[in-house]
């Protein structure tokens, strides 16, 4: 029996290896929900702790801000078997000045957070601000001269003072621009002019399709507020608000001579890349991952990316994945893009950087964003009876790792499998012949013949497919592995033994309609079937139409 110091010292061990992940991944970051803001407005600083419980010190934010509200919320998880905490520290802040200010750097537990620089414009002049009115609208617009088919932020706010039962908010479509509102409504509270407003900002596209002069017609709103004592004692304690905005005068700039096509009009573009390998082996794919940011733009504007053509390799890219937001008022879409190099033989391989042409709209000059060249070392391909070694950037796929344990498992024991089965198919091949010696029609052996020719492609083939060809050319080398070849995947289905197998068709049927996930389809075939497809039965030959003419000594 272990003494009582043992297990106590067993159990420290235990809670300082569980607590470790957690200190490990510690990291703390700062935003802002809007920037910039105009003075009297509050802006809401974020702060996400991962792995740290300490709160912020807030301190070095009184010389600048005045903190309104402070709130906090913590969430725990688990991923592949690490433990994770999250803590999200909310904090609404009010500037004391307007200009270029800086929310500091805070201290959370042993981490800091980066410093953030805050635009404050000076307050607007009391006129737009409708005096002391229980209820105003203001419309901002990011741009007040756009290009033709730029993409313009259109913000509109509801200030009001009292109470609302009801309401509807409205804006009109200009003539000329297609006028489209994004995302969910947001809600706040500012103090103008002394008197506290809750205000409703609603957010939207704006794009011109011609150039001159383009008005945005004023926005409405009609509703009913909670009224004072006046109302309760002559009506019903409601009362009517009908207010209306004042119309924004654009004056839409054409198309500039010379610009590059297809035209695309930005405030910004960045393009890099999040994973790119050094190395890669002849005959297997590499996979490298391009980023993009288009700051004033809409995943309808973007242009396709080429796929780059690199000498000595092919190239597959899969879909583009696609998130548009609303930044500080300005239109925003980032997309990622994948891609698989399969190279031909060993060597140094470069992959020529993509570039895309645009227009910069503030400072009016085209301009080229381009990604650098990428190198690869490329290596001797693997031996032919090794597995399929899984491609650079696999992690990525969200491949959990115990399916992936589960599947090598798997594959070791295809092997006896096949043994057991060849030994019982001898077995019954041996006493049929012992049954009944009688030979094998020259039709019969034409059949037989025929139906072992019907299978058009091997294994190899197979492992070709899955590096080098499209998941339609994967589909129909599996068919034409069959014997005769399947019509369709339903049939190859039935007609394969391995649960595993048929799994395997299946993702592969769901990725070729854009239901699933191409990579992780091919890594689960190239699992399944790397000792070949297994059929549910054998193709028998034919029976003989008439006796044989000379019978076995047996039966005569």
């Amino acid at each position: 029996m272990k003494p009582w110091w043992s297990r106590v010292l067993g159990v420290f061990v235990w809670m300082m290896l569980a607590l470790a992940p957690w200190t490990a991944q510690a990291q703390v970051q700062a935003r802002v929900d809007r920037n910039p803001i105009d003075l009297g407005d509050a802006v809401v600083l974020s702060i996400e702790s991962t792995g740290a419980a300490a709160a912020p010190d807030l301190t070095p934010l009184m010389q600048d801000f005045e903190l309104l509200d402070q709130t906090s919320g913590r969430s725990l998880g688990i991923t592949n078997g690490v433990s994770s905490s999250r803590v999200v520290y909310q904090i609404t802040l009010q500037p004391r000045r307007d200009g270029s200010l800086v929310i500091p750097a805070l201290q959370v537990g042993k981490q800091r957070t980066a410093p953030i620089a805050l635009t404050v414009r000076p307050a607007p002049p009391v006129a737009t601000r409708a005096g002391n009115a229980d209820v105003f609208l203001e419309t901002e617009v990011d741009d007040a001269s756009p290009f033709v088919q730029q993409s313009v932020g259109v913000v509109l706010r509801l200030f009001y003072g009292v109470p609302l039962v009801s309401g509807e908010l409205d804006l009109d479509a200009p003539d000329g621009a297609v006028l489209q509102k994004v995302g969910d409504d947001v809600q706040g509270s500012q103090q103008i002019n002394g008197r506290r407003y809750n205000f409703i900002e609603r957010r939207y596209l704006l794009v011109p399709e011609r150039s001159g002069t383009l008005t945005l017609p004023a926005p409405r709103f009609n509703g009913r507020g909670a009224g004072g004592w006046f109302d309760d004692l002559v009506g019903n304690g409601r009362r009517e608000l009908r207010v209306a905005g004042a119309p924004r005068m654009l004056a839409v700039r054409p198309q500039p001579v010379g610009a590059p096509q297809p035209w695309l009009p930005l405030r910004d573009l960045r393009l890099r890349y999040v994973g790119a390998p050094t190395s890669a082996r002849a005959g297997e794919a590499a996979t490298f991952i391009v980023e993009g940011v288009a700051q004033g733009a809409t995943q309808a504007q973007l242009p396709e990316m080429p796929v780059p053509s690199v000498p000595g390799a092919q190239v597959f890219a899969e879909p583009v994945q696609y998130d548009e937001t609303f930044t500080g008022g300005t239109p925003q879409v980032k997309w990622t893009q994948r891609y698989a190099v399969v190279p031909d033989r060993p060597g140094r391989l470069t992959v020529a950087g993509q570039g895309i042409p645009w227009w910069d709209v503030a400072a009016g000059t085209a301009k080229m964003a381009r990604l650098p060249d990428l190198p690869l070392q490329v290596g001797a391909g693997a031996p032919a009876t090794s597995a399929p070694a899984t491609a650079p950037g696999a992690s990525a796929q969200g491949i959990p790792a115990g399916n992936v344990a589960a599947g090598s498992a798997g594959d070791s024991v295809w092997p006896w499998l096949a043994v057991m089965f060849a030994v019982l198919w001898l077995i019954t091949l041996l006493w049929a012949l012992q049954r009944r010696r009688v030979p094998l029609p020259p039709s019969s052996s034409r059949a037989r013949g025929q139906a072992i020719a019907a299978a058009r492609h091997a294994l190899p083939d197979l492992k070709r497919a899955l590096d080098t060809g499209s998941l339609d050319e994967v589909g129909d080398v599996l068919r034409g592995m069959a014997t005769p070849p399947a019509a369709d995947l339903d049939e190859l289905v039935r007609r394969l033994r391995p649960s595993a197998q048929r799994d395997a068709v299946e993702q592969l049927r769901r990725a070729r309609w854009a239901h699933g996930d191409g990579s992780a389809a091919r890594n689960a075939l190239r699992s399944a079937f790397s000792e070949g497809p297994r059929w549910v039965d054998a193709i028998e030959p034919p029976q003989a139409p008439l006796p044989p003419l000379y019978p076995s000594p047996k039966q005569g």
